[in-house]
């Protein structure tokens, strides 16, 4: 399965045909630029390739009221001066003669992306359309919107292909109101805005956007608003919501399907946003979102107005969407104050709706305003700096070996993917070369080839061959050779995740005369461990020993019985240590008695695969079954994770065990300062 892009060029024809400051940003150029910048990054060659059909009348009725559907048809008929007439009945709207076409257009595209993944014809996509549909209403267009596109999509996969949970996330810089509106009261759809709103001085003004609005009857707690109260929100921060807001609520409400009112205006450079984050963000951002509903994530264009930018983000999406890798993450990953406060209203309005939130308990924090200064208006130096960055290319091509798996032996019953590349071996040695050689993969020969790669070999005869390998870079402390691959190990960060007893033995020799632990000088360690032997639990931390007794709580809560134990630790812990570390490369090592189960161990090698801009090597006894090499190899080549079953909340003992640690970690690691500040019921 792939991924499809629906478009139809007659979504361009409607335009502004008067003066309006305020709705001139809304032109077909939106479109054009995206269109043609996929197509010059050979982006809409790889997708399968849908023309957009009109949604019929029936189909607008799933949201709209039959009487605003025929003023919308009659808009065809009218005059420039009495569409400029009806156009001021309504906030922030125009409407031209091709604009009921254009929008049903728009409508019918959002539908065919739906029908096409639940199909099982594709396994994600995006429809580049416009109008734009997130803020139109019952019976009323607003804010350029005519059709609400991706409410519309949401009805039909429930009244079409009988989907129960459908998640709705909506990252327009803008409140998408038209969406909460339809939704409050549906248990069925979870509803996720984040918005500019500044205590509610920006558009549209409403005091529903705020936190506090969670919905209504059996839709309590199903809206789910997280308001930006200052400009300038960056990675750092849309990451941060992500980890400690919408994820742990969208992994137990367990969706059937992902959609996303994709807006762009929330990117660095638009003018409507003021937002600081770079377009790679949002492959990012995708990437989290893959891990849901198996996969599938149909997204549908909202706003964004700098075109340069908006092409620009469209491009990182649909890279996403493919199963490439997200590029790394520029600039500091240290959330601003103001987004901590936001993040943490939420958490409260929310908690009481959400065991995933009410399983983290409160305590005073004094973090809050320890995060990064506030944004402060553009000055002409940094106008200057942003077109610079915007005018980098952003090629990053596949790399023509995206995916490998090393195996100690043949292994012919192997269901990988074709694209996979597959190596055998067998002595300790071969096995330490080709360990060597796959490192070098997953760091790159050069620095845009990404790969990720599965080694599965004996773990410990690779420690011992590597411990005794004679060529290697100087190391520093108690830390060995380590083998040398070429110009493939350049300086950097590598994060390091052991799990398995098998560590307790490298663990217990790190702090001997004579260590076996192997970590090249370029790699400054940082890492989460889990296994069984209580001498080889630890987390090390830039070269640091943090200490038993916190590894120990580590690998308690990593190898927790309960989906929101395992959940939690990583969510709350792993990745945003991860995210703040910003690594080069990340190594997930397996061993025999890791503790995970397979979908969990899929999902935390799916979950690492962002921080360090695709570069995962995972290492995996060959005492581990086929299915867990199999499902590594996939979610490392993009592919969905299998889904970890239904939502059961953390142990008492595991709650208490990762706060500590965050609780250690926090001052040092800012993206995990939201994580332990979120209460239960009551908390305030």
């Amino acid at each position: 399965m792939g991924t499809a892009l629906v478009y139809h060029e007659d979504m361009t024809a409607a335009r502004l045909l008067w003066d309006d400051p305020e709705c001139e940003i809304e032109c077909p150029e939106r479109l054009t630029t995206a269109l043609e910048r996929l197509q010059q990054r050979g982006l809409e060659q790889r997708c399968l390739q849908l023309a957009a059909r009109e949604a019929s009348e029936a189909e607008l009725g799933l949201v709209h009221s039959p009487e605003y559907v025929a003023l919308v048809r009659g808009t065809q008929a009218l005059g420039t001066g009495e569409l400029q007439t009806l156009s001021g009945q309504y906030d922030a709207v125009y409407f031209h003669p091709s604009t009921f076409h254009c929008s049903r257009l728009a409508v019918g595209a959002a539908l065919q992306l739906v029908d096409a993944v639940l199909a099982g014809a594709v396994r994600n996509g995006l429809a580049l359309v416009r109008p734009p549909g997130h803020h139109s209403q019952r019976a009323a267009a607003n804010g350029f919107c005519v059709f609400n596109n991706v409410a519309i999509a949401a009805r039909h996969a429930q009244r079409q292909h009988g989907l129960h949970r459908i998640l709705i996330v909506d990252w327009d810089v803008h409140h998408g109101q038209g969406i909460q509106y339809i939704f409050e009261d549906d248990p069925s759809v979870l509803y996720f805005s984040w918005h500019r709103y500044e205590h509610g001085r920006f558009w549209p003004y409403l005091r529903e956007s705020d936190a506090d609005a969670v919905g209504q009857g059996p839709g309590l707690g199903f809206t789910v608003n997280l308001p930006w109260n200052q400009v300038g929100m960056g990675n750092a921060d849309y990451v941060a919501a992500f980890l400690h807001v919408l994820l742990p609520v969208a992994f137990e409400f367990n969706p059937e399907l992902v959609l996303v009112s994709a807006g762009f205006d929330s990117a660095i450079g638009d003018p409507e946003g003021q937002m600081q984050a770079t377009p790679e963000c949002f492959a990012h951002l995708t990437q989290l979102l893959q891990v849901l509903a198996g996969g599938r994530v149909c997204a549908v264009l909202e706003g964004g107005y700098h075109l340069e930018s908006l092409s620009q983000s469209v491009c990182m999406m649909v890279q996403a969407l493919l199963g490439d890798p997200a590029p790394p993450l520029s600039g500091p990953m240290v959330p601003h104050g103001s987004a901590l406060e936001s993040i943490q209203s939420v958490r409260v309005a929310q908690a009481p709706h959400w065991m995933s939130l009410q399983q983290q308990e409160g305590r005073p924090s004094s973090l809050l305003l320890t995060g990064r200064p506030e944004f402060k208006a553009a000055t002409t130096q940094d106008v200057a700096a942003l077109s610079s960055l915007l005018d980098q290319p952003r090629l990053n091509p596949t790399p023509p070996v995206r995916t490998a798996v090393a195996l100690a032996a043949p292994d012919a019953a192997l269901a990988l993917p074709s694209d996979v590349l597959c190596e055998e071996g067998s002595a300790p040695q071969e096995e330490t070369q080709a360990w060597a050689r796959w490192a070098g993969w997953a760091w790159g020969e050069a620095r845009d080839c990404v790969c990720t790669c599965v080694c599965v070999t004996h773990l410990w005869s690779v420690c011992r061959s590597v411990s005794s390998c004679p060529s290697g870079l100087s190391t520093t402390g108690h830390m060995r050779p380590w083998p040398r691959t070429g110009p493939s190990l350049h300086s950097g960060k590598s994060c390091t995740f052991w799990t398995g007893s098998w560590m307790g033995r490298w663990a217990v020799a790190l702090q001997s005369p004579q260590p076996v632990l192997q970590l090249p000088p370029w790699m400054w360690p940082f890492g989460v461990a889990c296994p069984t032997e209580p001498r080889g639990c630890f987390v090390w931390l830039w070269g640091s020993w943090i200490g038993p007794q916190i590894s120990r709580m580590t690998g308690m809560t990593l190898r927790s019985r309960t989906t929101g134990g395992f959940l939690s630790c990583v969510l709350a812990l792993v990745l945003p240590l991860a995210y703040s570390f910003q690594p080069d490369l990340v190594l997930v090592a397996l061993g025999p008695a890791h503790g995970l189960r397979d979908p969990q161990a899929a999902l935390l090698a799916a979950l690492l695969r962002g921080p360090a801009g695709g570069r995962v090597l995972a290492l995996v006894d060959e005492e581990s079954t086929p299915q867990l090499v199999v499902v590594l190899a996939r979610v490392l080549h993009g592919e969905a994770a299998p889904s970890l079953g239904p939502f059961s909340m953390a142990s008492p003992e595991d709650v208490q065990a990762l706060m500590q640690l965050r609780g250690q970690l926090e001052p040092r690691w800012k993206m995990l300062q939201v994580a332990s500040e979120a209460g239960g019921p009551g908390s305030g």
